[in-house]
């Protein structure tokens, strides 16, 4: 679909306009634009086709905005044929969409940022590390003494914070294959600094295969040029085919990878066996690699450190000094619901990794231990491959001590992989509250409890944040 220019260039364009939201949401983007629209003089229609019992907690938080209409449990054409522009949920798909289809111009809340704000970009895609990175990037920005700021995929509409920012103020944006698709086109994205972090198969009920999951990836450097940067896994089949193209665009292309990078790969920064991060491109006065991550983090997990890598060395490209940016990253403590954790009980340790939606992270989780973890796992099947959990079930390095499985289609495919693994398991649990009190009765002190489901669950949670929470609750409640 091509998009037509939107009839504002500045904020006094507003006043005035049509403007329709859609997709309300309880998640940040909707609600963002519906405010930012409102407070600057538009006339703001909210469409939704959630109940408003459902979008209660959002509509509650717009009262300071009795103009605003709200169109719930359903859609009206006329609101999108009569609205001068159109401000979609990156949720919504426009292909084959009646509605989307009758608007004069459509942007999203990521477009309407990069068209109004001044402020330098960095910014993180990939299927696994996204929220983990973004929220290191702008943890060591804000160390370093930066007015830095963070929005995107990571929950928090970037026109939240519009206001504050100008070319001084960094901002990091984490963005999904869906934000980057709405930006296709438009010329508006042009990272300063850009990291691809590792691709695997994600949301393939959505896409139906790989690569149009991989094309709408791709869009973080499509409009780069040769005053940007971009990292790339040095140790991915796919980090290569971006590199290519992006070389291709005379974008800085710079590599990240798990060991030491050949010199053929002279710029970027790897791992050594010891867990230190060393960067090439920031080499001393003798062309010696400088050090960029300690040995030492807060954090947990060898994926964690990798994720922390890329934040260092994007800092380092975006201008920190170097030997500023090891110190600075060490205290980072990580995020919610990323192996978040939250509680000790008996001597038991609780972590929440709900934001695991895919097998991969599973794995990833359960590597990150010194021990055998009481894994808590299971959910909803988004049509993805489970043998990447079954090899880390299988391996007695990472195999859990015992498994406590969540209804869902996805169990059901789960289940199959662990018996033949050999691990004992409990379940599936109907509810959060059974898994959580199973788990609790089976762990010993000194044990690692981990829930980290590597799928959805849609028939019981909102999304991932609130099974999190939810979680969180139950474990508390113990």
């Amino acid at each position: 679909m091509r998009f037509n220019e939107p009839p504002f260039r500045s904020l006094a364009d507003i006043k005035g306009l049509k403007v329709t939201v859609m997709g309300l949401g309880l998640n940040g983007g909707g609600l963002a634009s519906a405010r930012f629209f409102a407070a600057h003089g538009a006339t703001v229609t909210v469409t939704d086709k959630k109940t408003e019992e459902e979008l209660a907690p959002s509509i509650e938080s717009l009262r300071d905005f009795p103009g605003i209409r709200f169109v719930l449990g359903r859609h009206d054409l006329s609101d999108f044929s009569g609205a001068d522009v159109v401000v979609k949920n990156p949720g919504v798909k426009l292909e084959g969409n009646e509605y989307l289809a009758a608007a004069r111009s459509i942007e999203s809340d990521v477009s309407v940022f990069l068209r109004l704000s001044r402020a330098p970009i960095l910014a993180v895609t990939g299927s696994k590390g996204k929220s983990s990175t973004v929220s290191a990037l702008h943890f060591g920005l804000k160390e370093l003494g930066y007015t830095a700021f963070l929005g995107g995929n990571i929950t928090v509409s970037p026109l939240a914070f519009i206001a504050e920012t100008d070319e001084t103020t960094p901002v990091v944006l984490e963005l999904s294959s869906w934000q980057l698709a709405d930006l296709r086109g438009r010329g508006l994205l042009k990272p300063r600094v850009a990291i691809l972090t590792l691709v695997i198969p994600d949301h393939q009920n959505w896409y139906g295969g790989m690569e149009p999951y991989v094309a709408d990836k791709k869009l973080i450097y499509a409009d780069q040029d040769e005053s940007c940067h971009l990292l790339c896994n040095a140790d991915d089949e796919w980090g290569r085919v971006f590199a290519k193209e992006a070389k291709a665009r005379n974008v800085n292309v710079h590599w990240y990878s798990t060991s030491p990078l050949p010199v053929e790969r002279a710029r970027g920064a790897w791992l050594e066996a010891d867990g230190r991060g060393f960067m090439r491109d920031a080499a001393d006065d003798d062309g010696h690699p400088v050090g960029i991550l300690p040995k030492e983090l807060s954090v947990p997990g060898n994926h964690m450190r990798l994720n922390l890598l890329n934040a260092a060395q994007a800092l380092v490209l975006f201008g920190a000094k170097a030997e500023a940016v090891g110190p600075a990253l060490a205290r980072y403590p990580g995020i919610e619901h990323r192996l978040e954790f939250f509680r000790e009980k008996d001597g038991v340790r609780w972590y929440n990794d709900s934001a695991a939606t895919v097998p991969e992270a599973v794995a990833a989780a359960i590597a990150s231990f010194d021990r055998p973890v009481v894994l808590l796992t299971g959910g909803t099947d988004k049509n993805l491959d489970f043998a990447p959990l079954a090899s880390a079930l299988s391996d007695p390095r990472t195999a859990p001590r015992k498994i406590f499985l969540l209804a869902g289609t996805g169990t059901d495919k789960l289940i199959a992989l662990i018996r033949p693994a050999g691990v004992p398991f409990e379940g599936p649990f109907a509810s959060l509250g059974d898994l959580v009190r199973a788990a609790d009765a089976a762990a010993k002190a000194g044990d690692v409890a981990v829930f980290s489901p590597g799928a959805t669950s849609f028939g019981l949670f909102k999304n991932e944040f609130d099974r999190g929470n939810k979680f969180r609750e139950a474990v508390r409640g113990l």
